[in-house]
């Protein structure tokens, strides 16, 4: 009950503090996959992760092999041998852990090549709907496309095709 009466609150101030503000909204989506350069990134990327995902397959499958050869030798195999075979497939399977961690991670391979192709072209965009912003006198433009919690918007204040017309 109280959360609910601390939403209704937040919501109440909310609009009051809109009101006399303008606003917009644009599909910040819609726009980034308009353009060229970023399609051409995405399929670069995509082709990349793919490369490396493939790659990984390809680690894992040495190592099912290696943990099936240990299988079908295990009974003749003393018992230090046993354990030395078992820390081998161990350590390769951390080894290809860290490689996955290493390309597809936060901080991996991957994220910052992405930030490399595509944050010059999101900053272009942003440049776009900023300017478009105050050359109009728009307080506030909302991304339509992203987990804001847009519920509904009059297709009246949709800025995107305008966004579209600033960035050919």
């Amino acid at each position: 009950m109280i959360a609910f009466l601390g939403m209704a609150f937040l919501l109440t101030v909310s609009a009051t503090s809109l009101s006399g503000q303008r606003v917009a909204v644009v599909d910040v989506n819609k726009i980034m996959e308009s353009i060229a350069e970023y399609q051409q990134a995405q399929q670069e990327l995509d082709r990349q992760a793919s490369k490396w995902r493939q790659d990984i397959a390809q680690e894992y499958d040495k190592i099912k092999g290696m943990y099936n050869r240990y299988q079908a030798e295990q009974v003749l195999l003393s018992d230090e041998a046993r354990r030395q075979r078992e820390e081998e497939i161990m350590a390769r399977e951390k080894e290809v852990r860290d490689l996955q961690k290493a390309y597809f991670g936060p901080e991996g391979q991957l994220f910052q090549r992405r930030q490399e192709l595509v944050r010059p072209i999101q900053d272009k965009v942003y440049a776009a709907i900023e300017s478009y912003a105050q050359d109009r006198g728009y307080d506030i433009m909302l991304d339509k496309s992203s987990a804001s919690g847009i519920i509904f918007n009059n297709p009246e204040y949709d800025k995107t095709e305008d966004i579209l017309g600033k960035l050919k």
